[in-house]
């Protein structure tokens, strides 16, 4: 497997083709995802036009994208025109959208070949991929386990080798975690940072859209490829994008990282802690200045999150009626009965509960007792990682309290919430974060390091990243899937 930046530049040399790469990783996924499970819809025809436009761009001496040939995937939450986009649920299974998303886009500007889109859990809600609602996805490392979720599918093809780089969304870990569990780098950016338009909202205050890659200066590739000020999007953030690749050589001499007491607590998985504290050594023996940090609201983060997301959720999720688009179940005596039906076939389990759990949360009588506030919590989280930057410049933490389960393992919906514990936080604040692989356990499965930045320096981030990545082998590492 090799990275994007050594993809272009072996394009650049001559020394491989755009359209034969493509060809490669199109062969690979007829040859693999039978088993691995990570595309829903494989773009062949769109894939190879692309990689032909490229190669042109080459021979050509052309300008060329920062991407240009490079083979990338798509959770399947994004809108793509003239492909479906089914969020992997049943009610959007024949949706075709007419327009691309903003990260389509400017992935296509950089010239970009997009193979596919990726498995999910329905509309972004689970932590495993087990929610999709067409076929699970497993986790290269172990076919028996999970890719973690919601973009298990993103994170599955980028390790597996099925893809180069892929995109997801992180709401409350859903970039991160699966990133842990696969064994590869998944960047949540500031909130803002990547434009949402078209992006199908699961909680509009907490997604993020978001890259996954093999490495870092990958990661650093992605992110400028696709970040910046959409107009087309109220919530995006108008603010320069710098050039993350160049930041990369600085280092983290004389960078201060704090370690948060309340990420170091019970349930989490002795080896984890073990493999994370080394990271943290090795931050140190490059010169950072290591120092604890007391986050106290953490404990609170699951619990204020699972009633801001399913609130979110309740009000997106309406739209779905069987009136405008997708799925329509008939036979219904009027309109409120054809709209059940509808729903009741088209939403899965996991996003039926969430759904009536943010209905009542936004009940009359108990909107005040929930949703406002968990809004007043959310605030507190916020300030406790405000009083944290002013003394720190990057957390250090673990990204999951877990390795990748088994499939059905975690069959309890509140164990399954419990995934996020690490990552929900960073979401609910909008601060950027990223896993990076720091080791793996004694059965062999990755483990992730969390690092957490201040608002809008993912520059920082991908620094200390960088420096850590380069300083251990765990890049080096792949699973062998024959």
């Amino acid at each position: 497997m090799r990275t994007i930046h050594e993809l272009t530049a072996a394009f650049a040399k001559g020394e491989a083709s755009p359209v034969g790469v493509a060809e490669d990783y199109l062969a690979r996924i007829g040859a693999l995802d039978d088993r691995l499970g990570a595309y829903l819809t494989v773009t062949r025809d769109d894939a190879l036009a692309a990689a032909r436009a490229a190669e042109a761009r080459y021979r050509a001496k052309a300008p060329l994208g920062p991407l240009d040939g490079a083979p990338v995937a798509l959770k399947d939450v994004f809108c793509t025109r003239g492909v479906r986009t089914t969020c992997g649920s049943r009610i959007l299974e024949r949706y075709v959208p007419p327009y691309d998303a903003t990260l389509v886009e400017r992935l296509k500007a950089a010239g970009a070949v997009i193979l596919g889109k990726t498995n999910m859990d329905e509309f972004a809600m689970g932590s495993s991929t087990e929610h999709s609602a067409f076929q699970l996805t497993r986790n290269p490392w172990d076919l028996a386990r999970v890719p973690g979720g919601s973009s298990g599918g993103s994170a599955a093809a980028v390790a597996g080798g099925l893809a180069a780089g892929a995109f997801g969304t992180d709401t409350g870990g859903s970039v991160r975690q699966p990133a842990a569990f696969c064994g590869v780098v998944g960047l949540k950016p500031t909130y803002g940072r990547i434009s949402r338009y078209g992006l199908v909202a699961f909680a509009s205050s907490l997604d993020h859209v978001a890259p996954f890659a093999l490495d870092i200066t990958d990661t650093a590739l992605l992110l400028a490829a696709t970040a910046g000020h959409d107009p087309l999007d109220a919530t995006s953030v108008d603010a320069p994008v710098p050039d993350y690749v160049a930041a990369l050589a600085s280092g983290v001499k004389g960078l201060r990282v704090g370690v948060p007491d309340e990420y170091f607590g019970a349930g989490l998985d002795p080896e984890i802690d073990r493999a994370v504290r080394a990271a943290i050594d090795v931050l140190r023996d490059l010169g950072a200045a290591i120092e604890r940090v007391s986050l106290p609201t953490t404990e609170y983060g699951v619990a204020t999150y699972y009633v801001v997301a399913p609130a979110e959720a309740s009000s997106n999720l309406a739209r779905y009626d069987g009136v405008k688009y997708g799925l329509r179940v008939p036979g219904g005596k009027d309109l409120i009965d054809m709209v059940s039906r509808t729903r009741a076939a088209g939403f899965g389990p996991e996003v039926k509960r969430r759904v009536m759990l943010g209905t009542y949360a936004l009940s009359a009588g108990y909107y005040d007792a929930y949703y406002g506030q968990a809004q007043k919590v959310r605030t507190l989280v916020r300030r406790d990682f405000e009083k944290a930057f002013a003394r720190v410049d990057v957390l250090a933490a673990p990204t999951t309290p877990s390795v990748a389960f088994k499939h059905g393992e975690k069959s309890d919906p509140l164990a399954m919430y419990m995934n996020d514990v690490y990552t929900i936080p960073a979401s609910m604040t909008g601060l950027p974060a990223i896993s990076v692989p720091c080791g793996f356990n004694g059965s062999g499965l990755p483990i992730g390091l969390q690092l957490i930045g201040r608002p809008l320096d993912e520059a920082t981030l991908l620094r200390v990243a960088h420096a850590y990545e380069q300083a251990t082998p765990w890049r080096q590492r792949r699973p062998e899937l024959s």
